[in-house]
């Protein structure tokens, strides 16, 4: 994609609505998560609903705006839906970008499940001395939730971390080394591809840190499964575009959130 492209406010609003549409999407589900925290503070829900949705939407306005802004300056952005907005025609694009984005997320959320399991699922159960409510939480939101909540995942969490944070980052260190073009390096979309994994799989922490104690095995549980489908994601975004980055995250979402919670249903019976 060239850079230094206008800024589409028609791309704004699309992806800004999308993000608060997400955003409500997820109530359920954190809304299940978080009931007995809700309980405590008090706070009725006819107040604190609306207050979330307009925090949220304050915040992914910012963010896409600024997203959209810089992207324009490093040769990112959303080109299937930028062509979509100029009439053009997006049936090959679709079918070159989907199974690659598909196949990614699915591998990217099944390698979140095995290495949990089997890797750190027994690392944690020692050192906590019996239960994990990491792989086994008191509250497991059912799958309709958890479909609903891969719609953040796939919207929401891309728009910020990817559209922005990638987008601020490349910006920042391509004022170091860029091409001849004026786009940054591969040595940069990498580093910051690195840095954007590892600030995703600490920004978990704080939802972590409410079931169990911040370890170095606990945070590096957190850094490691999220980090992973974060270089995924990053690479699609970097390579296809926000729209391959939102199409994978949301197939390892529901394989997290919904295939998971199916099989462990079926398993229980």
């Amino acid at each position: 994609m060239p850079a230094h492209k206008p800024f589409s406010w028609k791309i704004f609003f699309v992806l800004w609505i999308a993000a608060v549409l997400s955003v409500i999407a997820v109530l359920p589900y954190a809304l299940t998560l978080q009931e007995a925290v809700l309980q405590k503070l008090g706070v009725p829900l006819a107040v604190l609903i609306p207050l979330q949705i307009l925090q949220n939407a304050i915040v992914f306005a910012i963010a896409t705006a600024g997203g959209l802004w810089l992207a324009n300056r490093v040769g990112l952005g959303a080109p299937i839906l930028e062509a979509f907005l100029a009439r053009e025609k997006i049936g090959e694009r679709l079918r070159q970008m989907l199974p690659t984005a598909i196949l990614l997320g699915v591998v990217a959320g099944g390698a979140i499940l095995l290495l949990d399991l089997f890797a750190f699922a027994p690392l944690l159960q020692r050192e906590l001395g019996g239960a994990n409510p990491l792989t086994t939480p008191s509250v497991q939101p059912p799958a309709w939730q958890g479909l609903l909540a891969s719609f953040y995942g796939g919207i929401g969490e891309e728009i910020f971390s990817r559209l922005f944070l990638f987008s601020l980052f490349a910006f920042i260190v391509a004022r170091f080394s860029k091409t001849t073009a004026g786009k940054p390096t591969r040595a940069v979309f990498w580093i910051v591809n690195l840095l954007i994994a590892i600030l995703f799989g600490l920004g978990h922490l704080p939802a972590t840190a409410v079931l169990v104690p911040l370890t170095p095995l606990v945070i590096a549980r957190a850094v490691l499964l999220n980090g992973i489908p974060s270089l995924a994601y990053g690479y699609l975004y970097w390579t296809r575009g926000l729209e391959a980055a939102m199409v994978a995250h949301f197939s390892s979402d529901l394989v997290l959130h919904v295939l998971a919670v199916f099989l462990l249903a079926v398993g229980g019976r």
